[in-house]
């Protein structure tokens, strides 16, 4: 144990003792949490919205200016033919266009139907996606207005049958996407500093030559091993702690749930991902090497782990590969527990399946890694 003790010692005053490494792993996660949980949403604001009316009457108007009213579009232009509006989208000036047929009041009033043309840029498909949910939502609100003022005008005497739906929204009620996405945010930091500097630190070893010095010792690999990782793994926990402050004092994103359980949890998705470090590290010669095998994988597990796109969304060939990706169940444990509260039988089977990983990984570690007796 004495031993053991000993490298923890050692190993903190060499990590403290490098000047580039505390920025890392002190500075770039809270600037990175502050940023990314800030530019990382699925709100599409400032839309470009250019129209042509071939109408103009008091009602293409009226339409018109429910899209000046609404928080999303910025109302640029009326423009006089297609031909100029699809100029200016090809260049970018224009991200919607909306135009408004002739005889459109005319139509209404007689047919009561009429259609009109929506034109969006989809280089970026699920932007699209979204601004054609908000032109349709101010279109259809204008056409249940338009709809009452019709029957007034033709002195109906039978009244609309109108359904209301009245949304009750669980566990983020404002449906701020901050609430969702700083959790993941919090995941993806624990995760690349842990990660990262696990790898580079026993690789770092073996470029200044230290590690065969350490070999030939009497020192056992499985103290060397837990002496070299334990620092890191308090690193890990040290992270969580201040991502989480930070989540609550800046963002105010709920934690219903217990915080032992949250930290539990931690403790041993870190003995994972300090695991494939250790692992990678047993590969490589090189910390340059070390890092870019860690950031190859890195980034196949955050984009496949649920933080940015949904799981469900994506093939079922890519559904079964997420089973074997230890961040989707971090995500899903520090989301359901910080915004559900969900206690431990909730999360028994994401926690089962990272203890399995974590004895899979560390025994695979362990056994790669040469020491000379």
């Amino acid at each position: 144990m004495k031993t053991i003790l000993y490298i923890i010692q050692k190993e903190f005053k060499q990590i403290f003792r490098n000047k580039g490494m505390l920025p890392i792993i002190f500075v770039l996660p809270l600037l990175q949490l502050v940023i990314l949980s800030n530019a990382a949403t699925f709100e599409v604001k400032h839309i470009k919205f250019g129209y042509i009316d071939n109408d103009h009457t008091s009602t293409s108007r009226a339409l018109v200016e429910k899209f000046k009213a609404s928080t999303y579009f910025d109302v640029l232009t009326d423009f006089p033919s297609e031909a100029l509006a699809s100029s200016a989208m090809l260049k970018g000036e224009v991200d919607v266009v909306l135009e408004i047929p002739h005889y459109f009041e005319r139509d209404l009033q007689k047919e009561k139907y009429n259609t009109l043309g929506v034109t969006i840029n989809a280089i970026d498909g699920a932007a699209a996606g979204v601004e054609n949910v908000y032109v349709t939502q101010i279109v259809q609100r204008f056409n249940q207005n338009l709809k009452v003022e019709l029957l007034q005008v033709s002195d109906q005497q039978i009244q609309p049958i109108t359904i209301e739906t009245i949304p009750l929204f669980w566990y983020n009620e404002t449906l701020n996407y901050k609430t969702f996405m700083v959790p993941g945010i919090l995941v993806l930091l624990v995760t690349m500093i842990t990660l990262f500097l696990s790898g580079m630190n026993i690789v770092r070893e073996k470029e200044i030559g230290t590690l065969e010095q350490i070999n030939v010792t009497p020192i056992k690999k499985s103290q060397f091993i837990i002496g070299k990782l334990f620092p890191f793994w308090v690193i890990g926990m040290g992270l969580l702690t201040i991502g989480l402050i930070l989540a609550k004092l800046i963002f105010n994103v709920p934690m219903l749930g217990s915080l032992p359980l949250m930290y539990l949890y931690t403790s041993i998705y870190i003995l994972v991902i300090l695991g494939i470090g250790l692992f990678i590290s047993n590969f490589t010669e090189t910390q340059q090497q070390a890092m870019f095998i860690a950031w190859f994988f890195t980034v196949i597990f955050i984009l496949m782990s649920g933080l940015f796109t949904p799981i469900e969304s994506m093939p079922k060939w890519a559904q079964l590969f997420t089973e074997f990706n230890p961040i989707k169940y971090f995500v899903e444990v520090m989301r359901m527990v910080m915004l559900k509260g969900s206690g431990f039988m909730d999360i028994l089977p994401q926690l089962l399946k990272t203890l399995l990983y974590a004895i899979t990984m560390n025994g695979l570690a362990v056994w790669s890694y040469k020491k000379i007796t």
